[in-house]
Formats: C-alpha cells, structure tokens, sequence
C-alpha cells in the first residue's frame, strides 16, 4: 500500500499545494491581526487610556457607557442602531460597532460589513472602514488578509473551498506519516527526524521535507480539522457525536410578549455580568427583531480563547432575564472538544508560545511545496544514456559476457 499512498500525497499536494501555501501565509499573518491592525491604524482602533489608568490594562465598560454608545450611534441617521457592538478589551481601545451586511449577489460574492469606531470617553466618532471590502490601504489589509485566509474572498463558495483544502491537509498529514515511518531501528528513526549535512540540494530537499512533516504534522492535522469544522461544521459533527455527547443549540427567543417595553444593551450587559461577576463582557449582539433576545458574548477567567472568550449569554430583551448560557467551562463530551478548536486552531490555548508555533507552523506549507516539488522533479528526471565520442562506436557486450561465462567453474 506504500506506493499506493505516496502517490496520494504526491498529487494532493500538488493539487492543493498553492492554496495551502496561501492558506498558511495568511494565517501565520492574522494569528496577529488585532496587534498588527491596532499598530497599521492607530487613528482608527486607538485611543488615550482615561485618567487614572494604564493603558493596556483590562477594560470593564459600564453598563452607563454601553447604553450611552448604543443610544449615539441609534440616534444619529447616518449611522442607526449597529447589530452587534464591540466593547474595549483594554484601556486605549475603542468601541467597534457592526453593522448587519447586505446579502451578496451570488455564492462567490464576498459579504462586506460596515464597521464604525467610537471613542469610549467623548463618544465622538473616529472612522469606519467596511470589513470584507478588498484592498491593500493601512485600514483594509488585514480584514484583506482574513478574507483570504477565511473565504478566499470568494464567500460562502470560497469557504467551502477552504473546507476542502482542510480535508486535503489532513489527508496530506496523514499519508505523509505512511510514507515517512521508518524501519523499527534507531538508526533509521534518527535519520528520518534530521537533516544532516552535505549532499546535494534534491538529497537535503527530501530530508527537510521527511523531518520537517514530522515535527509539524500534528499541528498541521490540528489546523486542518479545526479548518474543515468552522467552514463546513455539518461534514464532522455527525462523527464528533458519534464519539462523545454533543448538546444541540438551538436559536433562543424571548419570553417576554414581543410588543412590551425593551431594555437596552447596557442593561443586557448588567445581566450577563451578574451571572459571571468574574468575567469581561466583550461584545454584545442587538436583536434585529422582536422575538429575539440579546447575545452577550462574555470572557471567563480560565477559558482558553482569549480576546472576546467563548462564553454566551442569551438575556430576554423584555425583561433581562438570562435564557440561556454556553459555558464552556462547564462543557463535556463533544461541547468541550468543539470549545477548543477555535483555541487550537490559533494557539492562544498555550498563550504567547503557542501563538508563534502556529505562526511558524503557518510557515511550512510552503517549506513542503518547494522541497515537495524539487523531490518530484528529481525523481521524474531519466537517467541519460551513454553516448559513443564521434567517429567511435561503443564494444559490443556480447563477446565479453560469453568470456566471462566460459570462465565461471
């Protein structure tokens, strides 16, 4: 079966050897997006800390301040009541409003969402960009660099391509290690985890790309489930289910009579944080409709997604009661194994260090396509024939075998 599966690695990562370097490139750049967009638009995304604080240091917005945001941006005609607002994270960042993206033209169109940045203190309006829109200026790389990463700026037809190549990266991690495994010696182990010096450039190409796959396949095998599960869920839930319990989530809507009084997000947001006192809330969903609740997005002390947390919070828009929670430190089963892709997925599960190893993970793909490619060329050269010099023929062979036959004993 051995040369069966090498020649599906072989054409899998020719096939798909493109999109993966484009894939890890652009993954290795946005696994510091927040950072790099902050540093490339600091008129945009930055503020001066409020009096008294330190800049960088954790932000926890009032409930005051996030129905004052809220209530500017609904009562000004040139922007209206946004769909989900973000909240500071840090003191020095700015209020992000989200606003509810037009329905693309056709499968291959890319969604662009309209966002507007809003000073926490003065409530003044420091800009908008429109997130999905393609382009190479300071305030539209990066959400460039995440479509491309996310949908190939292609849409919902570009994220399904995207989950193939998921499909394509595992299959590639796990026939590389068919093809890799070496004999059970030492020896053998050894030189199959190394590079040693000396030779020619195809001879270290095929040991770079023998070692290399297999420090990194584990991560990439990661990177390429989480990959396939956040652009096409439907294709692994059934399996993840199979194996460990999976709760469905269902959408939530109010309890309270959809034409009564509603409360606003400031005070969804005290509601969400009188149910997890410890937690930042970092980012809260306006319903659109008036069956619908608010969506509080909240970060708990522990979680292993950093940033806005995996935390949910459904609060009836009538009356504040909390609906429903999705905690996942509390998750079990299938629920605490789909909490940790996204984590995995960008390595912010081991903080600091397992964002570079994903970074430089996110590096590779294009290690394996050069070295990859310089291998198959190799192999697919002939050996050249033996040539007479002019005006000289080459001895005949057959005389000499018969010789040398007559001589054995």
């Amino acid at each position: 079966m051995k040369p069966l599966i090498r020649s599906v690695h072989l054409w899998a990562g020719l096939i798909f050897g493109t999109i993966l370097v484009l894939q890890g490139l652009t993954g290795t750049v946005i696994g510091w997006r927040h950072e790099l967009d902050a540093w490339l638009n600091p008129g945009l995304l930055r503020v001066a800390p409020p009096p008294g604080t330190i800049a960088g240091a954790e932000a926890r917005p009032s409930a005051a301040q996030v129905a004052a945001v809220s209530t500017r941006l609904a009562g000004d005609p040139a922007y209206g009541r946004p769909d989900t607002l973000f909240l500071p994270e840090v003191h020095g960042d700015v209020y992000v409003a989200w606003y509810r993206p037009e329905k693309p033209a056709s499968p291959w169109s890319q969604g662009v969402t309209r966002q507007v940045m809003v000073d926490p203190a003065s409530l003044r309006v420091l800009g908008e960009r429109n997130w999905g829109e393609a382009g190479l200026s300071r305030p539209l790389l990066m959400p460039t660099l995440f479509h491309l990463h996310r949908y190939l700026m292609s849409g919902d037809a570009g994220k399904l391509v995207i989950a193939v190549q998921g499909v394509a990266l595992m299959l590639l991690c796990l026939s590389g290690i068919v093809v890799w495994w070496p004999k059970p010696t030492l020896a053998a182990f050894w030189h199959a985890v190394t590079v040693r010096r000396g030779g020619n450039w195809p001879k270290f190409s095929f040991q770079l790309h023998r070692a290399a796959g297999f420090w990194v396949a584990p991560v990439l095998l990661v990177l390429g489930f989480s990959g396939v599960y956040f652009n096409a869920p439907e294709w692994l839930t059934p399996a993840i289910r199979a194996a460990a319990p999976l709760a469905e989530n269902g959408k939530v809507t109010n309890a309270s009579p959809n034409d009564g009084p509603r409360i606003d997000a400031g005070a969804a947001l005290a509601a969400a944080q009188a149910r997890y006192p410890q937690a930042r809330v970092s980012r809260i969903g306006i319903p659109a409709r008036p069956e619908q609740p608010y969506e509080v997005r909240v970060r708990q002390p522990g979680e292993l997604r950093h940033g806005p947390g995996a935390t949910r919070v459904s609060v009836d828009a009538g009356s504040g009661v909390v609906l429903r929670t999705i905690d996942p430190l509390a998750a079990r089963g299938g629920d605490w194994f789909v909490s940790t892709l996204y984590p995995l997925h960008t390595g912010e599960a081991f903080g600091t260090a397992g964002r570079v190893l994903v970074s430089v993970a996110g590096m590779t793909p294009l290690v394996f396509f050069i070295t990859g490619l310089v291998v198959w060329i190799k192999f697919r050269r002939k050996p050249a024939r033996r040539k007479a010099p002019a005006g000289r023929a080459l001895p005949d062979a057959a005389p000499v075998m018969a010789r040398a036959r007559q001589a054995q004993p």
